[in-house]
């Protein structure tokens, strides 16, 4: 592994670091990073929609692996972030220009300084760019996936940079405010600018990683005086100002430097971790939701073609039966025939005692609104179909709901579950839709 903190012995501050917690958060988040990687249960859908947070999923792990830090600046346009990590690299490497918005996608160098092998420095584009919505979502993803952000203005903090300041906070496990182009400012009004930004940024920073620097000084006139006393007037510009800064970061990174990069592992996996369960949660549900379907239009169809009452009932119960034994192997919660039967009846009874017989004869009165008088075979049988369409679609919203929450009913248990369906469902164009689909099946069998 790399030397994270290695620095010069003779500026080096005799901070002890804390290798054993370090490495034990790295080795959790490893091993955390693995596991959602390896997880063989994701369906495949899921992990193809999730393609590129998985590639980056994995470049967080290979980065944890080898020992890497990754420091971001972040702020607007012009506020000088590019010529802030020139300065701290000691030779450029990332384009600085007078124009509005020069950096206009993340850059990345490595920190060589003081043998940091491991360390890279990564610029972003401005938070306020025209048209710059796509480049502020890239500034914030690059936030999230590294361990120290370097938020940077150049004078008192505007609403706009408080806003993003809060948001990077969401985001990034450690951050440090920089106050940069401090030499256009007198030292009365650095100050005063310094306590108005920690003011204005309590809660948000620490008062010890408010810093200054002044990366790209302004060229000033100087008069040269050779030896016979002649003057000369050119114009200088002075070395940048960052020692301040520098040594902070290998403060921070000497002390927190491997539970930083856990910790920002951690936050990323977590974010991750839930949006692939909202992924498999819509997956289960459009899965789910043609299963109980086609469940509804087979029995709808076989209640139709099938004039003996008795009949109908056991193939009401089958159907639905296995309906629920499909929805439970959607949402990886097989069940036994038996549990499946139990479920069925616990459903049906709240049906019946919510429906009743009134509810149940204006139901079949719906599915037959509006056929003509003369009822013939084929438009009987579709009524009759469409209200047992209707029945299991009912059966089966109840027992998909019943398994999205783990098997439970949840607070307000069966009933509500039931009536809260029954209460969502627009049964006019449900029946109507059911008319429709059988009667286009039965055509051509009668």
């Amino acid at each position: 592994m790399p030397n994270w903190f290695g620095r010069d012995k003779e500026t080096a501050t005799p901070l002890e670091p804390h290798p054993v917690s370090g490495d034990a958060h790295l080795a959790l988040a490893r091993e955390s990073l693995r596991e959602l990687l390896d997880d063989q249960r994701v369906p495949p859908p899921v992990r193809a929609a999730l393609a590129e947070d998985y590639q980056q999923l994995q470049l967080l792990l290979e980065k944890i692996e080898h020992g890497h830090i990754h420091i971001a600046v972040f702020g607007r346009v012009s506020v000088g972030k590019s010529a802030l990590l020139n300065a701290l690299l000691g030779e450029v490497k990332f384009s600085t220009s007078p124009l509005h918005g020069e950096t206009t996608r993340a850059a990345h160098a490595r920190w060589q300084e003081y043998d940091a092998g491991g360390v890279f420095l990564i610029d972003t584009p401005g938070i306020n760019e025209v048209a710059g919505e796509e480049r502020e979502q890239l500034a914030h993803e690059v936030a999230s996936r590294s361990d120290l952000v370097l938020f940077v203005v150049d004078g008192d903090i505007t609403d706009t940079e408080l806003k993003a300041l809060r948001q990077v906070k969401s985001l990034a496990q450690r951050l440090v405010l920089v106050l940069n182009k401090t030499d256009r400012y007198t030292q009365v009004d650095r100050q005063l600018l310094l306590e108005t930004l920690r003011q204005r940024t309590t809660g948000l920073i620490l008062s010890q990683d408010i810093l200054t620097a002044a990366a790209q000084p302004a060229e000033r006139i100087v008069i040269l005086v050779d030896a016979e006393g002649h003057e000369t007037e050119t114009r200088r510009r002075p070395a940048p100002n960052v020692e301040e800064l520098r040594e902070r970061i290998w403060d921070i990174l000497k002390v927190e430097g491997k539970t930083m990069a856990a910790l920002n592992a951690g936050l990323f996996a977590g974010r991750f971790s839930d949006r692939l369960t909202r992924e498999i949660i819509a997956i289960r549900h459009d899965l789910a939701e043609k299963v109980v379907r086609n469940y509804c239009l087979a029995k709808g169809v076989a209640v139709a073609l099938n004039p003996i009452p008795i009949a109908d009932i056991l193939a009401a119960i089958a159907t639905d039966a296995a309906m629920i034994l499909h929805l439970s192997r959607v949402y990886g919660l097989p069940i036994t025939r038996g549990e499946a039967g139990s479920l069925l009846k616990t459903i049906s009874i709240q049906l019946v005692f919510l429906m009743g017989t009134v509810w149940a004869m204006n139901l079949v009165a719906a599915a037959l609104k509006g056929v003509s008088l003369g009822l013939s075979t084929l438009v009987t049988a579709g009524a009759q179909g469409a209200v047992a369409w209707y029945g299991t679609y009912v059966v089966g919203k109840a027992a998909e709901q019943y398994f999205a929450q783990g098997k439970s009913w949840g607070e307000g248990g069966p009933k509500r579950v039931v009536q809260n369906i029954l209460d969502s469902l627009d049964r006019e164009s449900l029946l109507a839709q059911a008319r429709d689909d059988i009667l286009a099946r039965l055509k051509p069998l009668l």
